[in-house]
């Protein structure tokens, strides 16, 4: 899938992955999504954020996750 509404620009952010050139990065659009209880808020908030926006977002950086497998200790059965 070609991501381009994902930008990326030495001198905007700090070089950091950005939403079409906006000042949002990429890690603000996932965490607002962690954070905000409904997208219908997020949207009130962010206008300018579309659904493609996020859906490319959350594409770019599960990009960046390896898939491994993580031993937990008998401590941590509850741990996600």
């Amino acid at each position: 899938m070609k991501l381009d509404r994902i930008t990326i620009n030495p001198v905007r952010m700090n070089g950091q992955p950005c939403i079409r050139n906006l000042r949002l990065t990429v890690r603000r659009v996932i965490k607002l999504l962690a954070t905000y209880p409904s997208q219908e808020e997020l949207r009130q908030e962010f206008p300018e954020l579309e659904d493609e926006d996020i859906q490319q977002a959350l594409i770019f950086a599960s990009s960046y996750l390896d898939d491994r497998i993580i031993a937990f200790s008998q401590n941590n059965e509850t741990a996600a």
